[in-house]
């Protein structure tokens, strides 16, 4: 394709960026046509070829190909600014004919920025940062005027906007000095690190090898969390925009700053945050990261933290999902401020909707959803109804005259995605959980979101990075039916690898028999993961050492499984069980009567904890494992020639003989015992139940479900992430015994079973019989042997 590069270089490209352009089919069509187009009016020189590029790499909807390029050519639109305006002004307004003068208006056609009107307002905005400039001189950050300068002169050329101001800072300040050259001094940077234990703060000033002062403060805390880390260190507080001030909010011509004004009266100045979950299915380990954020910031902030159910979607919602978010928002320690729904506003909702519609800024459509789907679908025939009709087939769209499916509200919008007027309302026959059958109509998650917020006065919408393309409708809906419009800040997802979070994936585990139900121990929801045991403290821990970034932050479970062994190391009680039971008889037990108390540590690092009593009688059980017949050299536990020491009872077995079924297995030993301090030190000790007074219980055994990192790579996975289950992912064991302590333990209570893990017991618990499901193994011990 030779003449296409020649084409392209004498339109101002490099040769190596022709080159490029070329392997983008679309893209070299379009800036192909765009030339051609232009040569009927002008010489493409470098200048023109520049906008004529931007044009085909950005411009959205072709047919306005032709409209854009003669603006171009014709010296209409001269500047990077006044294109930018222009496309702007296309991808929001895309259907055809064109309004010419609106057009015009909006891209800066015919606007003329003298010299004499960009020196009278870098003069007036020098003037208002004077005392900050004498005191800053040139370490002053210039970027705030100029940021301003672009607002009251839009279409001027940024170059001599820039020029103009250094220029009169010169004249104010005057050359450089010395100390003007000189580098900034770096401020004192914190080095914070948290052990656990009782809380204090230990401060130390110390120097860098490259000569910068930093401090170091040590934190001993019970338990780490997003809102600690705000409160002590500022994380994240820094960089959202401060009560009163919304930096990303584009105000209206009419000017709509009173409006914060009326919020901060109402609010007090007050951070209000909210977790806004769909009651559709059971909250999972990316949702813990969502409310330590917004209740955290909230708590750190003295603010209150809303949960409001987005229930506008009646056919998915139940009532198990609305008690289920409110029980494991609660389980991780919060309280909402108040418990909120986005149906409480269904009244408002439609009212606003009748507004946009009065504005010409929403129109009733008639194209099906199929019609809508893919990239670029057909403009909406129906956009420019009248306001009128729209406003009337609203109205049987509400009183149920319209077939579901036939009719969308939807608003003239483009969104920064290039979805083209979203949908605001559906018609659902479905009866609401909360409303009955009044409503037929259902407002959109685009539609509810920045509305409810606005109407519940929240300070902060935090929502994650997939809703920063959202962000411009955001503001665009709640500058449209003039309503306080509150910041948007949005942060990078959690996800965790080995497994899959999206409620039509589980339910799809669910339906084939793969796993119970939403609370499986081997899923990576929260109610899931209370059932195995992990304590609230080590997710609030976890969420707070992932922190909060904008980037998508995928990791390994093992990190989460850290958090979980250091808090059940500080809080679980440790307990003897054998899992595979091998009897033992003393056949010379010290004590006539049978047995002897023994007093075993609930926290063998910390005696001031507390301790428990369990019985030592004459038969035992012992880990089978912990018996070898003929051991090797590196082998330290029980075996024929070896001795082995029982924990906590302070003593020492010798086998005296093996007794074994009619298949040659081991199904009895019989030892003899002496004290501690009678024999010689054994090289391990290993755990113990007494056999005649333990309980009979079930322990369930998990491992991960799935058998790679990302089950939904089909890459990897090419049958689809229900073939790469793991079959042994759950290992049931009904002929466990453990000590009797545990009898009076209530669901959900955790336990170190000394030597194998942490343990937690299952709802599945009756009277008769205990359930444990393992939470987590204990560290690799290279001395168990």
């Amino acid at each position: 394709m030779p003449d296409l590069t020649s084409l392209f270089v004498a339109a101002g490209l490099t040769e190596q960026k022709a080159n490029e352009t070329l392997k983008n089919k679309q893209v070299s069509a379009s800036f192909a046509e765009a030339i051609e187009l232009a040569k009927h009016t002008c010489e493409v020189d470098k200048s023109v070829g520049n906008l004529l590029y931007q044009i085909s790499t950005r411009l959205k909807h072709k047919h306005h190909l032709p409209t854009i390029v003669s603006y171009v050519a014709s010296k209409k639109l001269k500047t990077d600014i006044q294109l930018n305006c222009a496309l702007d002004y296309l991808k929001n307004n895309p259907s055809m004919p064109l309004d010419e003068s609106k057009f015009s208006e909006a891209s800066g056609v015919g606007v003329e920025v003298s010299p004499a009107q960009i020196e009278d307002v870098i003069e007036k905005l020098v003037e208002a940062n004077k005392a900050e400039l004498l005191e800053q001189r040139y370490k002053f950050n210039t970027g705030k005027i100029l940021m301003n300068a672009r607002k009251l002169l839009k279409f001027a050329d940024g170059r001599i906007v820039k020029s103009e101001l250094d220029m009169q800072i010169l004249d104010l300040l005057g050359p450089k000095s010395e100390a003007d050259l000189e580098p900034a001094s770096k401020p004192k940077v914190p080095y914070f690190y948290y052990v656990w234990g009782n809380s204090y703060t230990l401060t130390t000033n110390t120097t860098t090898g490259n000569g910068h002062q930093i401090f170091i403060k040590c934190f001993v805390v019970s338990h780490m969390t997003i809102s600690y880390l705000i409160n002590i260190f500022g994380v994240i507080s820094s960089t959202l925009p401060k009560i009163g001030i919304n930096i990303f909010y584009k105000y209206s011509p009419d000017s709509l700053f009173y409006l914060m004004e009326e919020h901060l009266k109402i609010t007090g100045g007050q951070v209000r945050t909210r977790f806004p979950p769909e009651p559709n299915g059971i909250l999972h380990i990316g949702h813990a990261k969502a409310i330590n954020f917004n209740f955290g910031y909230a708590k750190a902030n003295d603010g209150v933290c809303f949960l409001r159910y987005d229930d506008t979607n009646p056919e998915k919602e139940e009532e198990k999902f609305f008690k289920g978010i409110l029980d494991m928002v609660n389980w991780l320690g919060y309280t909402p401020y108040k418990v909120t729904h986005a149906s409480d506003y269904f009244q408002e909702l439609f009212d606003l909707a009748v507004v946009l519609i009065k504005k010409d800024l929403a129109y009733i459509c008639h194209q099906k959803y199929e019609e809508l789907k893919g990239i670029n679908p057909p403009p909406s025939p129906w956009r420019n109804r009248p306001i009128p009709e729209s406003l009337a087939l609203f109205e049987d769209m509400r009183k149920g005259k319209l077939d579901e499916g036939s009719t969308t509200l939807r608003m003239k919008h483009v969104m920064e995605d290039g979805k083209q007027d979203p949908v605001a309302y559906r018609i659902k026959f479905t009866p609401h959980h909360r409303t009955g059958d009044k409503w037929c109509i259902y407002p959109t998650y685009d539609f509810t979101h920045c509305l409810c917020d606005s109407i519940e006065q929240i300070s902060h919408s935090l929502c994650t990075k997939e809703f920063q393309a959202r962000r411009s409708s955001y503001f665009w809906l709640c500058n449209s039916v003039d309503i306080y419009c509150p910041v948007q800040w949005e942060y990078g997802r959690l996800n965790l690898q080995y497994t899959v979070v999206s409620k039509r994936k589980i339910q799809k585990l669910i339906d084939a028999g793969i796993v119970r139900d939403w609370d499986d121990p081997r899923l990576f929801t929260l109610t899931a993961l209370r059932r195995r045991g992990f304590p609230p403290e080590a997710l609030n821990d976890f969420c707070a050492k992932v922190g909060v970034t904008g980037n998508l932050c995928i990791l390994e479970p093992s990190m989460l499984e850290a958090c979980v062994r250091t808090t059940l190391n500080n809080t679980a009680p440790r307990v003897m069980a054998v899992l595979y039971p091998l009897k033992v008889t003393i056949t010379n037990f010290p004590n006539e009567a049978g047995s002897l108390d023994i007093k075993v540590p609930d926290f063998p690092a910390d005696e001031s904890k507390g301790n428990h009593v369990t019985n030592l009688t004459k038969s035992i059980f012992i880990e089978r494992s912990d018996y070898m017949e003929i051991a090797d050299k590196s082998y330290k536990r029980f075996a024929s020639d070896q001795s082995v020491g029982l924990r906590h009872a302070g003593l020492v077995l010798t086998l005296e003989r093996a007794e074994k079924s009619s298949k040659g297995d081991v199904v009895e030993l019989f030892v003899t015992c002496k004290s501690v301090e009678d024999s010689p030190k054994p090289k391990a000790f290993i755990h113990w139940v007494s056999a005649t007074s333990c309980l009979e219980c079930e322990v369930r055994v998990y491992s991960r479900l799935f058998k790679h990192k990302n089950p939904e790579d089909t890459s990897v996975v090419p049958g689809g992430f229900v073939t790469d289950c793991n079959s042994d992912s759950l290992s049931v064991n009904t002929a466990a015994r453990v000590e009797c302590s545990v009898k009076k333990a209530k669901v959900f209570d955790k336990f170190q079973f000394e030597r194998l893990g942490y343990f937690c017991i299952d709802p599945d618990t009756t009277d008769n019989t205990m359930v444990f499901n393992r939470t987590i193994p204990l560290k690799e011990d290279a001395g168990k042997n």
